[in-house]
């Protein structure tokens, strides 16, 4: 289950910066390349919102990884 809620978005983890850097773009491409704001990758990237399932999908698409390459759950919800 997903929350979309401030307090319970420290559920997930994401290596977004990471694969960013293996591909050297900045947050503004990104966002660019899956037409969201810069500010909606700043969020999800420093785990301030979780993103949709499509968003997900998205960014995940971009480095050509699964989600589960981008995104994992926090070990207590494991």
């Amino acid at each position: 289950m997903f929350c979309f809620c401030r307090e319970k978005s420290r559920e997930m983890k994401n290596n977004i910066r990471v694969e960013r850097a293996i591909l050297n773009i900045t947050q503004d491409e990104l966002a660019q390349r899956i037409n969201v704001s810069r500010q909606s990758i700043h969020a999800v990237e420093n785990g301030k919102y979780v993103p949709s399932t499509i968003l997900a999908l998205k960014i995940a698409r971009v480095f050509n990884k699964s989600v589960e390459d981008i995104f994992q759950l926090e070990e207590s919800d494991s």
